[in-house]
Order: C-alpha cells, then structure tokens, then sequence
C-alpha cells in the first residue's frame, strides 16, 4: 500500500511540474523560479528514488547480480530516500505565516546569540559566587561543588526555573539572594527581553513581506496589461498612454 501511495504521489507532484513548466510564457524563466527550481530537484529525487532505483533493483535481482546489489554505489543511491524530508519545505510556500516565521528567526539569530552569550556570562559569574557562598553546605556539596556544576545548576533551575524552590530550602542566606539574583538577571531579564526583540523582528518581517507581495501582485498586474495592448512584455509608457 505505502508503495502504491508513493507512486501515485511522484505521478502527481511530476504532472504538476510538467504543467506549470508548460504555463511559462518564456521556458527559460522557469529556471529563474526558485520554487520551480526547488520543486524540479524534490521530483528528480522522488523519480529517481521510486521508478529508476526500482529498475535498477529489479534487473540486478533477475540477473543475480548480488555484489552489485551490496555495492557502496548502490547503497549511495538509497541515500535518496532523505530527500523526502526536504519536501516539508513546501509548506513555506503554500503558508506565508510560516515563511514569515523563518525568516523572522534568520533576522533575529544575531540577537538570540548575543542574548545566550550574555547568559553564559551571568552563569559563569554567579556560578563562581555560588560555589564559594555555599561552599560546605547540603545545598553547596549537592548542586554547586564545582563552577561548571554550579552553571549547569543554575541554568536548569535559575534560568529555566526548574523546581527553584526545592534548590533555595536547601542553600544559606547568601546562597538564596544569590540564586534569586540569578532568576531576576537570566529568566526575567534576559529571556523576556529576548522574546520583545523576537516579536519585534517578526513584526517588522512580516510588513515586509507583505509589501513585498503587494509589490510583485502590482508589478504582474502591469506586465498583464501591457502584454495584453501591446503584445509583448514591456514596462514602456508612452505619454499617450500616461495621460
């Protein structure tokens, strides 16, 4: 069944292709589509790896070829079934808020890696403070007996806040003003200003892509109507026409 599924699907992703390559006015701008371009490489590999592979399987079994069948070369060429996974990335095109996303997450790795560096530093030196403020106590000996100990402590239960109390009823005064010094710096501070400059990135993607799209929706428009008076694909205006 999944066999007979995964051909009808490669039939109709190549049946797809063909009539949009067929919709180009000019073949040779199908090859300055990215998405085409895209889509022409995942039905390639889909061909490849469900009509082309299976022939070749099939005639090395018939002729009992088993040392071609165990060839690295072949083992190669069922490395096209991961190809499968690039095709999730259709869905960009056919859900803008989800190209919006990515792209919002391109635009704000810059500030997501300055904020985990800024996060790190906060953990190194509170992680040393923490391992000579509770230096010979239960909550020292269990959770800060080292300053990398002490960072991954305060990462998983400061910055993430998991359990914090339970680590606080375990450490000395200093320790808990420390610790709630910790939560106040990374998890309030840092965390919840990265999610502000997160949303402001994505807002500001979003405005512009959708000018973008407004753009190139205005842009077909006028080549439609300058090809339907004119014949051929031209942004010229005569003053005539202008006015």
């Amino acid at each position: 069944q999944f066999q007979v599924m995964e051909h009808l699907f490669c039939t109709y992703f190549l049946i797809e292709l063909v009539i949009r390559f067929l919709a180009f006015q000019r073949k040779r701008k199908a090859f300055s589509d990215g998405w085409f371009v895209f889509d022409l490489f995942l039905v390639t590999m889909g061909v490849a790896e469900a009509w082309i592979m299976s022939i070749v399987l099939l005639l090395t079994r018939s002729q009992g070829s088993s040392v071609f069948a165990n060839s690295s070369s072949l083992r190669l060429l069922r490395l096209l079934r991961l190809s499968r996974i690039a095709r999730t990335a259709r869905l960009l095109r056919a859900a803008p808020e989800l190209m919006i996303m990515v792209k919002g997450m391109i635009a704000a790795a810059r500030s997501m890696l300055t904020t985990g560096v800024l996060v790190i530093a906060v953990l190194y030196v509170f992680g040393i403070a923490m391992r000579q403020a509770t230096a010979g106590t239960e909550g020292g000996d269990q959770y800060f007996p080292s300053v990398w100990k002490s960072m991954f402590s305060l990462l998983v239960y400061a910055t993430l806040l998991d359990s914090p109390a339970e680590v606080m009823s375990s450490l000395n005064e200093v320790g808990v003003v420390l610790f709630l010094l910790v939560i106040a710096l990374s998890a309030l501070l840092l965390l919840n200003m990265l999610i502000g400059v997160m949303c402001e990135v994505v807002s500001g993607v979003s405005q512009t892509e959708r000018e973008s799209m407004a753009e190139t929706f205005v842009r077909e428009k006028v080549q439609q109507i300058m090809f339907q008076r004119h014949g051929v694909e031209t942004m010229s205006v005569s003053r005539k026409e202008l006015l």
